[in-house]
């Protein structure tokens, strides 16, 4: 799957974020769109200190296709968006909305 390293994904978060993040843990994901596979892979969960908005973030990484290069998300923990599961759905609902 040429998950990336760890370190990568904690500068994407503070990179993106602000604050100082630090590594809980790495929960496999799978994730399915209207009935076709929209995403699966490694979503690494965050601590997030010295942030004003959450104190959790969610971050992966995806092949972009046809290139070597990956694409970086990190998105914050809020009231929806409450798991590693909801962080993945709501990154691909919002792919979905910007494609129509």
């Amino acid at each position: 799957m040429g998950e990336v390293d760890t370190d990568q994904l904690k500068q994407t978060v503070e990179r993106m974020h602000g604050g100082k993040a630090t590594l809980v843990q790495s929960v496999l994901v799978k994730e399915a769109f209207k009935g076709a596979k929209g995403w699966e892979g490694l979503v690494h969960v965050f601590d997030l200190a010295y942030n004003p908005n959450a104190t959790r973030a969610y971050a992966w990484s995806s092949p972009i296709e046809g290139s070597t290069k990956r694409r970086f998300f990190a998105v914050l923990h809020t009231d929806k968006i409450n798991s590693p599961v909801a962080a993945v759905r709501a990154r691909i609902m919002a792919e979905h909305k910007t494609k129509q």
